[in-house]
């Protein structure tokens, strides 16, 4: 098993740094617009009847073949200049809400008993998606792919941190409901982990933590940083009670060792347009 999992982690990270490095943006455009309709089949699995599995498939089919209209054609490429201004703040703004309320209420709630099969779960799904990949693909058209991967950065210290943190120090359970492995020590570690790697960051130009500090004060900076690291733990347990209501283990099978896309982005999805209305572009 760990051997699986390493060779995906080896094999997934090639793609990604692949990506980055291509001289053009197009490849790791397309890898988000992948990445993305991926994760949306997965989230509509969790929350919808068997019988509409198909229907699933049609809405992920269709969120990739709009995001490649809007990034590979000329009338695409006008609505995302539109998108970059004004146009987008609506939608981050109002999925940004549901991530620091409607998710943390849920989460808070616990209701694992509950069935699977949610319209709400399910129509959030596709918004919580848009809003996600929107946002990284603004940011990455006009901040750049290196800005990208230090605010992917700032995920995974605060997932390893919060890993580490919760494996020595934890004693009091999160949510127990939800992710009993989950532990108080565990977030306060990851939310630490977050702060110190923006804060650190920030010395390098182009940066998130660069960006960020360029438009507000250091002690905004800290506390933004650490509301990205505790909304990134919201994704994780909010994504952890669907499955638990679905019954499932992972999202889905497509990353062995690691489970589905889903498993891989559910922190990002609520840090990616909040980091996009911290910084703009």
């Amino acid at each position: 098993m760990l051997r699986q999992r390493v060779v995906t982690a080896i094999a997934l990270l090639t793609v990604v740094f692949a990506a980055v490095l291509s001289p053009q943006a197009w490849p790791l455009l397309l890898l988000l617009s992948v990445m993305s309709a991926l994760a949306l089949w997965e989230w509509l699995r969790l929350t919808m009847v068997a019988q509409w599995s198909g229907l699933a498939i049609a809405v992920a089919l269709v969120f990739f073949a709009l995001t490649c209209g809007v990034l590979f054609t000329a009338s695409g490429k006008a609505l995302l200049v539109h998108m970059a201004g004004a146009g987008s703040l609506p939608l981050l703004a109002v999925v940004s809400l549901f991530w620091l309320t409607g998710a943390v209420i849920a989460v808070v709630r616990g209701r694992a008993d509950q069935p699977a099969a949610s319209v709400t779960f399910s129509l959030v799904s596709v918004f919580a998606v848009v809003a996600a990949w929107l946002s990284l693909v603004l940011l990455l058209v006009h901040r750049g792919p290196w800005f990208l991967v230090s605010l992917l950065a700032l995920i995974w210290v605060a997932d390893i941190t919060a890993y580490f943190s919760g494996k020595a120090l934890g004693r009091h359970k999160l949510a127990p409901r939800v992710s009993p492995g989950k532990t108080w020590e565990g977030a306060v570690g990851g939310v630490t982990g977050a702060v110190v790697w923006v804060v650190l960051s920030a010395r390098w130009t182009g940066s998130f933590g660069d960006v960020l500090l360029a438009q507000w004060s250091w002690w905004l900076v800290v506390v933004f940083a650490a509301a990205l690291g505790a909304v990134s733990i919201v994704g994780d347990l909010f994504e952890s009670l669907l499955k638990r209501r679905a019954g499932r283990k992972d999202s889905s099978g497509l990353l062995p060792g690691h489970g589905g896309v889903f498993d891989r982005v559910d922190a990002l999805l609520p840090v990616a347009p909040l980091a996009y209305l911290l910084t703009g572009i």
